[in-house]
This record gives C-alpha cells, sequence and structure tokens, in this order.
C-alpha cells in the first residue's frame, strides 16, 4: 500500500476524531497549546494505536469485533454528547461559566470511541499484508493533524456563541455516534 492510499485511509479514519475536536474547541474560552496538543496527541495515538491492535488481533478475532464495535462507539458517543447537550440545557449562563476543563477520562473516552473503526481497518491490514509501522504512522500523524486543527475552528466559531455551540457539539457527537450504529446495521 503506497503513502498516499494510507493518507486517504488516515484523513477517512480522522473525521470522526476531527469533528470531536471541533466540538471541543468550541467549549474553550482561551486555546492553551498544552490542551491542543493533549487533544492532538490522545486523538492521533489512538487513531494510531487501534489499526496495530486489530492488526495484531488478525483474522481469527474479526468475527467477534466487528459484530459489536458501533454498539461501543454509539454507547460512547451518545453517553459524550447527551451529557454535553445536558450542560448546554441546563449549566450556567454563558456570562458566569468558566473556563471549560479538559477531562482527561472524557478526552480518553472520546479518543477510543472516535478510533474504534480503526481497529477493524487493522484486521483488514492483518490480511493485506501491509507495512503496519507505516500505516499507523501516517494515521496517527494525519488524526493528529486534523484534530489540532479541528480545536482551533471549534474555538473560532464558539467564543461568542459557546452554550449553543456546546449545545451543537452535543448533538454532533449524538449524530456521529448514531451515523456509526446505522452504518452498521445497514440502513445507510
Amino acid at each position: 500500500m503506497s503513502w498516499l492510499e494510507f493518507l486517504l485511509i488516515g484523513i477517512g479514519l480522522s473525521m470522526d476524531a476531527f469533528a470531536a475536536s471541533v466540538c471541543k474547541g468550541l467549549g474553550m474560552q482561551r486555546v492553551r497549546r498544552r490542551d491542543v496538543l493533549l487533544i492532538g496527541g490522545l486523538f492521533g495515538g489512538f487513531q494510531a494505536l487501534m489499526p496495530l491492535l486489530g492488526w495484531l488481533l488478525g483474522r481469527q478475532f474479526e468475527q467477534y469485533i466487528t459484530r459489536f464495535d458501533h454498539w461501543i462507539a454509539f454507547g460512547l458517543l451518545a453517553f459524550i454528547g447527551g451529557k454535553m447537550i445536558w450542560d448546554a440545557l441546563h449549566g450556567e449562563d454563558e456570562e458566569e461559566a468558566g473556563e471549560a476543563s479538559l477531562k482527561l477520562k472524557e478526552l480518553l473516552t472520546l479518543a477510543v470511541a472516535t478510533s474504534i473503526d480503526a481497529l477493524a481497518v487493522g484486521i483488514s491490514f492483518a490480511f493485506l499484508e501491509v507495512d503496519i509501522f507505516k500505516g499507523i504512522s501516517i494515521i496517527g500523524l494525519t488524526t493528529f493533524a486534523l484534530s489540532v486543527a479541528g480545536v482551533y475552528i471549534g474555538h473560532t466559531f464558539g467564543k461568542k456563541y459557546q452554550k449553543r455551540a456546546v449545545l451543537a457539539g452535543g448533538i454532533i457527537l449524538v449524530l456521529i455516534g448514531l451515523k456509526i450504529l446505522l452504518e452498521h446495521l445497514g440502513v445507510f
């Protein structure tokens, strides 16, 4: 597989992480370099780790993993998105709200939820006998770059309308989870 093919796979896999990064950026009053690197590092790291794990698991576990991966992704994204919606509707007013904190547990959950589909890609890599380290490097770096850009894009649009932006971000995460579920159930 060429680097261009890996890049295209990386872009496709990173779209959920990009959307989640935009959502995180929407809620930030101030963007700190350390926070942006944390988000990009976690999302990029998990997007690289999951194909590696899938590659290591190989063909023998494919039927067990692909049977429920969409339910896990849906549940995690719906929970986090639902919490964002709840906070936006029942939280403090924009003027009273302090800096939105980045909770490591929440970021890890998002990183796992947005990278579960990469596990299946890793399993397919095992069948294709690709250079896995080249693949995961390109996928991880692509996701890192798009996630960093997503935080800044979200922050730019969220400064004026933080509460509404968090509400929109929560809805987007729930819809991403629903899309993953419906695709795997064959609706789309």
